[in-house]
């Protein structure tokens, strides 16, 4: 689902921002970036996770769209 071209270093947003916008818990990205289900880039310094303010945006669409479906 991420896309693969490298982003803006500007447009990445850690762990705890892409939960907020995504209304999940940390351990549940922590998971999802295990699985690979949601996998997050790791900044090349600290290693923390990062993500695609963009990636983070589309899933939080699907996840609108599937809750108004139900």
């Amino acid at each position: 689902m991420p896309s693969r071209k490298q982003p803006d270093p500007a447009d990445l947003i850690t762990i705890a921002e892409a939960a907020r916008l995504l209304a999940v818990s940390l351990p549940t990205l922590r998971r999802w970036d295990s699985s690979k289900k949601f996998p997050a880039r790791r900044h090349p310094m600290n290693g923390y996770r990062m993500y695609s303010k963009d990636d983070v945006m589309r899933l939080r669409k699907k996840i609108v769209e599937g809750e108004r479906a139900a």
